[in-house]
């Protein structure tokens, strides 16, 4: 009986609470008023991005740059195989995240996003504290940026609300490394500000990252996810 009592209290106490991955939703309630919603009804799909296809032509300025309002952060998520509990899914975030896009009333002509990963926090200050030196090695490669590669034609613009999927290609630089990637994003605006929400699969080894194992930490996978909630405002 105290086995069992011990067991579902080491259970308790290690169990996954990772937050679930990002989704359109929920940023929008970090910066919508009571009676926004997602409308699902009218969703466009485009090659362009979520933000691009958000904005109207005549009622905001050239320059967008990320928001002190709401909930904006990025991060990882990734499966490790620890001693104490097996399975586990990590994920660690930072809200230190900087850039802007240009927007010219038909394309959006260039998206820099700058993240500062030395500010990442997960659930286990270990593990944020190791990637200092192990893995991400944040020490040395304390930043990620993502360039847009090409202007982008965003055709028809949606009104506030609507809901856009799209898919956008860009170079992101990780761990020293640059590699092109297709990131999936979602997006709508509302209250005048750009709500984006993406994600994009990564493997470790495309970015020279050695999974950090160790003592408590039996192995870490080498397929992971960087996903991302930014909320634009037009600039000054």
């Amino acid at each position: 009986m105290v086995l069992v009592v011990l067991a579902a209290g080491w259970y308790l106490f290690f169990r996954n609470d990772a937050p679930p991955p990002v989704d359109l939703e929920t940023a929008v309630a970090s910066v919508a008023s009571p009676t926004a919603t997602v409308e699902p009804t009218q969703i466009r799909t485009s090659t362009a991005t979520a933000a691009a296809t958000q904005i109207p032509a005549n009622a905001y300025g050239e320059t967008w740059v990320v928001s002190s309002t709401g909930d904006t952060f990025a991060g990882y998520r990734i499966e490790e195989q620890l001693v104490s509990i097996g399975t586990n899914i990590a994920v660690g975030r930072t809200s230190d995240v900087t850039g802007s896009l240009e927007f010219d009333g038909e394309n959006i002509t260039a998206v820099e996003i700058e993240v500062d990963l030395t500010t990442l926090k997960s659930d286990d200050s270990r593990r944020d504290n190791q990637l200092g030196r192990r893995g991400l090695q944040t020490r040395t490669f304390p930043t990620a940026t993502f360039i847009l590669t090409a202007p982008i034609p965003i055709g028809e613009v949606p009104q506030e609300g609507v809901l856009v999927s799209a898919t956008a290609t860009g170079e992101l630089t990780f761990h020293g490394v640059t590699q092109e990637v297709a990131i999936d994003l979602e997006g709508q605006l509302i209250n005048g500000l750009v709500v984006i929400v993406g994600s994009t699969p990564i493997s470790l080894p495309d970015y020279d990252i050695e999974p950090p194992v160790g003592r408590s930490v039996l192995s870490v996978s080498e397929d992971g996810t960087l996903e991302f909630q930014v909320i634009f405002e037009p600039a000054d």
